[in-house]
């Protein structure tokens, strides 16, 4: 099954002189969430301000851009995608001129009946500018024939299935909703504008509220559809939720480890998968390293059970551009050095403790045990701060198709033996619900989704 598989980010800010440069700051911070293209929407009166462009944040942006974006309200979106070109038809927020007014949206997730809809919009006359799931939300509300908007968004929402996380922005109000099962994060918080009023803003993380000086108010809970407008604001659950699906994957490596993420810290967490890990699947090892950046916390968690010393035996060099160029094949393991160089002090001689976030296809395990061999390491021990992933994310996640998953198709000796370790484990699926603070429950019953490492999928997947 193929689908529009996206990572991104939303970000949306209502009643505040600066709205746009609120919303520049905030996707700033939410730049490891989407690195493909950038937009922001502004809302002046009754007119909409829209600009995006393919690239980063701060490559997309510039002074004159963020000028021209005037009003007191704004939504933003960073996107990475996974099918499909990356084409500004794509970049989001998406906008449409509806009956009432115009509507912008920003979408967190992905419809895995999006195919569906959008065969049967287009056996309609619905003409589509772009490839992903987003655009079939604006025609089905452009179907509503309410005057309401929030009637008409209410309206649409039985029809999506998976998951989304939007902010809807109209020429009356700023709309926050999540879908029944709480797959994607999406929080609130507020700050005083100029007029010393509340100014509310909602993001897919906390680090942007951080970084804009916001005070976190609480999530937007699954099934809630919450909205402000110039009378204040409005919260309404639009269905009861289903059974909790939060994405664990987004603790695992997603989210920023600065986050709170679905009320837990992200950095915490994956300080006790490492503990977990060193409970479950400890070895007599002279030194703990990480793979930077991704498996410090859990590395740390590691060392700090094991009382086996942390090391920073990897150094990652943070100025790689996404469009250096590869040099000729015969330089060998070119890509990874130029990003990961092992520090031979640390490691010669030793029999090293090497912790990562998850494991998905080997290949840069395999090459990152050959620079710690190169560099004189005795013993190479790889611990996966997760479960194998095993099945590919429909909801959300960048994960490639099951064929492509090592752990998928081949036992965990054959998956040492590739990656030329010495030993490899795994954090168990009990370690990885316990660390997130939840007993390992029957099917149905637990609160996380994590489908990737165990194929329970909350929702049928629609062809």
């Amino acid at each position: 099954m193929k689908t529009w598989r996206e990572e991104c980010a939303v970000f949306g800010a209502w009643n505040h002189e600066d709205a746009a440069r609120l919303a520049y700051l905030g996707l700033y911070a939410l730049q490891h969430r989407g690195q493909e293209s950038a937009g922001i929407v502004s809302l002046d009166g009754p007119n909409h301000h829209m600009y995006k462009g393919l690239g980063l944040v701060a490559d997309v942006f510039k002074e004159k851009e963020l000028s021209e974006l005037i009003g007191r309200a704004s939504i933003g979106h960073v996107r990475y995608s996974t099918t499909g070109e990356n084409r500004l038809a794509n970049a989001q927020p998406m906008t449409a001129s509806l009956l009432n007014g115009p509507v912008a949206i920003a979408h967190n997730g992905n419809l895995v009946n999006a195919k569906m809809l959008r065969r049967k919009l287009q056996a309609q006359g619905s003409i589509f500018q772009g490839t992903n799931d987003t655009e079939c939300v604006l025609h089905l509300i452009s179907h509503i024939s309410s005057d309401n908007f929030v009637t008409s968004v209410k309206s649409v929402l039985p029809q999506l299935e998976g998951a989304f996380s939007f902010v809807f922005l109209s020429h009356r109000e700023m709309v926050a909703v999540r879908d029944r099962y709480g797959f994607r994060p999406l929080v609130l918080g507020k700050k005083s504008n100029d007029k010393g009023e509340d100014s509310w803003v909602v993001a897919s993380e906390t680090c942007a509220f951080d970084l804009i000086g916001a005070q976190y108010v609480r999530e937007i809970e699954p099934g809630e559809i919450f909205w402000v407008d110039d009378k204040g604001t409005h919260s309404e659950k639009w269905t009861n939720p289903s059974e909790s699906a939060k994405c664990v994957f987004e603790h695992v490596y997603f989210s920023r480890p600065d986050s709170i993420v679905f009320g837990q810290s992200v950095y915490e967490s994956r300080k006790g998968f490492g503990r977990w890990l060193a409970k479950e699947s400890g070895v007599e090892a002279d030194v703990v390293i990480p793979v930077p950046d991704s498996g410090v916390p859990a590395a740390i968690g590691y060392s700090a059970e094991s009382g086996i010393p942390f090391e920073f035996g990897i150094i990652r060099n943070h100025y790689i551009g996404r469009t250096f160029i590869q040099p000729h094949q015969s330089v060998r393991d070119i890509g990874v050095k130029i990003k990961l160089n092992p520090q031979t002090a640390v490691l010669s001689g030793k029999r090293v403790i090497v912790v990562d976030d998850s494991l998905v296809r080997g290949t840069t395990s395999q090459k990152i045990v050959r620079l710690i061999r190169q560099a004189g390491a005795k013993e190479i021990h790889m611990r996966i701060a997760s479960p194998p992933t095993i099945g590919p994310c429909f909801y959300g996640v960048d994960t490639p198709q099951k064929s492509q998953l090592i752990a998928a198709n081949q036992s965990l000796e054959e998956i040492r033996a590739f990656i030329e370790a010495d030993s490899l484990a795994y954090l168990s699926l009990d370690g990885l619900f316990a660390a997130v603070g939840e007993k390992r429950l029957e099917k149905k019953k637990k609160s996380f989704c994590a489908a990737c490492f165990d194929g329970d999928y909350p929702t049928p997947l629609f062809e």
